[in-house]
């Protein structure tokens, strides 16, 4: 990222689709060619592990921190392939085109995913090169499919921590009585993993083929009800009944008053500095091999984390623990010299975490929303404070649409500050030109705009509000808005500031 491009940020799931949720099938083929035809460099995607209903669908809350979701695999691929006649993927239910309806999608997904794999399990067909994809990812997908299995078939999504002792322990006996009782279910796992990885390498070549680069998402921490913690106990803070001794969270800031209390179990840095990092170092080689930059959320708590105890209501009372940072990456760089690592350095950024992503020159970010507040001279977000090395955005997944935050959110003196620095009022329906402009010209090497803003959509389009657990994620969009006119305009500043 040291030269200057822009790019898109759009998860997955907010693709148009026939199916009731965004799939790597032909609509995200077309994004691609729509992002190479404007000269966009980056297409920036949320986090594709597996989400649940449970957890509010959030794909920063998963069971796994390698497999793929499931709900992402396209009907259409799976024809297309021969794991499934088109027969076999209708009727389709008369899904919302621009909500997600999570447990509706499910039901359908697993219904039709189910035929495939009795399907190829008949056939044999392609045996071969599922057998290679289990080899090659057999140091996490043997325990996600066993995980998957007992979680959902055995325990029915009941904590891994109140599980039969020695399963939850992990007992080597019990663990093969499970591997044999229910053998055909954990290939059913194995053999949607396999599914999802090849629709999406396809999908990764044809968008560098095409000259466009996907910037993935690693969130930094695990969930505690996640394949990785249970088979992975000894690096959490846990107690001996392997419940969580303290959580993550974040003190209060701008997203809330009683800050973020998110209940995944805090890191024991002692003892991954013991194991040279060993879980980190496959996490971040799996996730460099789908993605060709990887932004790391929450940067800061990889420096100093706000650890609560588990039985606090909120994060206030909490404290920063530190985490030796310089030795970890200097051991992740040594395995990987050229890891392409972004720093999502928002929040209470204080002078340590500057001082690491200096030392490491990774890219950090840059919010135009928050640019615009009592003292622009100095603020860091506001464009003439920027230096080339970072990703400047309108907003982000968890902002509100520029549109909304402009109509809705932003304070009248802000608002003034904002016709200020411009040189001029400017109208709700032009807003977000107005800033996608103001950080294209800007000597940020990278700008990414939430296609929201792209398309110059209200608050009924914003993809998260943190702290919230309701409606998130579900926002879509339709091939008709976006059009011929934004195409056009797009490619024209993409040129004008040289992106492209």
């Amino acid at each position: 990222m040291n030269k200057r491009g822009s790019g898109i940020l759009l998860h997955i799931t907010s693709l148009p689709s026939l199916y009731g949720i965004g799939d790597l099938g032909p609509a995200a083929y077309a994004f691609a060619d729509f992002l190479s035809d404007t000269k966009q460099s980056y297409w920036q995607i949320l986090p594709t592990n597996p989400t649940d209903t449970l957890y509010g669908n959030s794909p920063y809350s998963s069971i796994s921190a390698f497999a793929g979701n499931p709900l992402l695999i396209s009907p259409e691929v799976l024809v297309k392939k021969g794991f499934l006649d088109n027969r076999d993927i209708t009727p389709i239910p008369d899904f919302s085109k621009s909500r997600v309806d999570y447990i509706a999608v499910t039901n359908y997904k697993n219904s039709i995913l189910s035929l495939a794999f009795e399907r190829f399990a008949s056939s044999k067909e392609g045996m071969s090169d599922y057998k290679k994809f289990c080899s090659e990812n057999c140091n996490w997908l043997d325990d996600f499919s066993i995980f998957t299995v007992l979680n959902h078939h055995v325990y029915d999504k009941r904590s891994w921590s109140e599980w039969s002792l020695d399963l939850r322990d992990r007992d080597r006996n019990a663990l093969n009585c499970i591997k044999q009782q229910y053998a055909e279910v954990i290939e059913k796992e194995k053999f949607l993993q396999y599914l999802f990885f090849i629709q999406w390498q396809d999908l990764k070549q044809y968008c560098n083929g095409l000259g466009v680069q996907i910037i993935g998402d690693i969130p930094i921490y695990i969930d505690y009800e996640s394949v990785d913690v249970w088979t992975h106990s000894e690096l959490f803070n846990l107690n001996e009944d392997k419940k969580r001794i303290t959580v993550a969270g974040v003190p209060p800031d701008y997203f809330s008053e009683t800050g973020q209390l998110w209940g995944n179990p805090v890191y024991k840095w002692d003892v991954l500095k013991e194991s040279g990092y060993d879980w980190w170092l496959k996490r971040i080689e799996h996730n460099t091999k789908l993605f060709d930059l990887v932004r790391i959320d929450h940067f800061r708590g990889l420096v100093a984390y706000w650890e609560v105890a588990a039985e606090e209501e909120n994060a206030i009372n909490g404290s920063w623990v530190d985490v030796p940072v310089y030795d970890f990456f200097d051991t992740v760089l040594r395995e990987h010299p050229q890891a392409p690592i972004i720093a999502e350095d928002l929040g209470i950024i204080t002078e340590d975490v500057s001082e690491v992503i200096n030392h490491f020159n990774f890219p950090g970010m840059k919010i135009l929303m928050f640019a615009f507040g009592d003292d622009i001279s100095t603020n860091p977000y506001i464009p003439h404070n920027f230096e080339k090395n970072c990703i400047v955005y309108t907003g982000t997944h968890d902002n509100n649409t520029v549109r909304a935050w402009f109509d809705e959110e932003i304070s009248e003196d802000h608002k003034e500050n904002l016709f200020k620095y411009l040189g001029r009022k400017v109208e709700s329906n032009d807003i977000n030109w107005t800033l996608i402009r103001v950080a294209m010209m800007s000597i940020a090497n990278t700008a990414i705009f939430p296609m929201q803003d792209i398309l110059g959509l209200g608050k009924e389009a914003r993809m998260n509000l943190p702290s919230t657990s309701i409606v998130n994620w579900e926002w879509r969009f339709q091939p008709d808005q976006l059009t011929q006119e934004i195409r056009e305009t797009l490619l024209e500043m993409t040129k004008i500031y040289k992106r492209g």
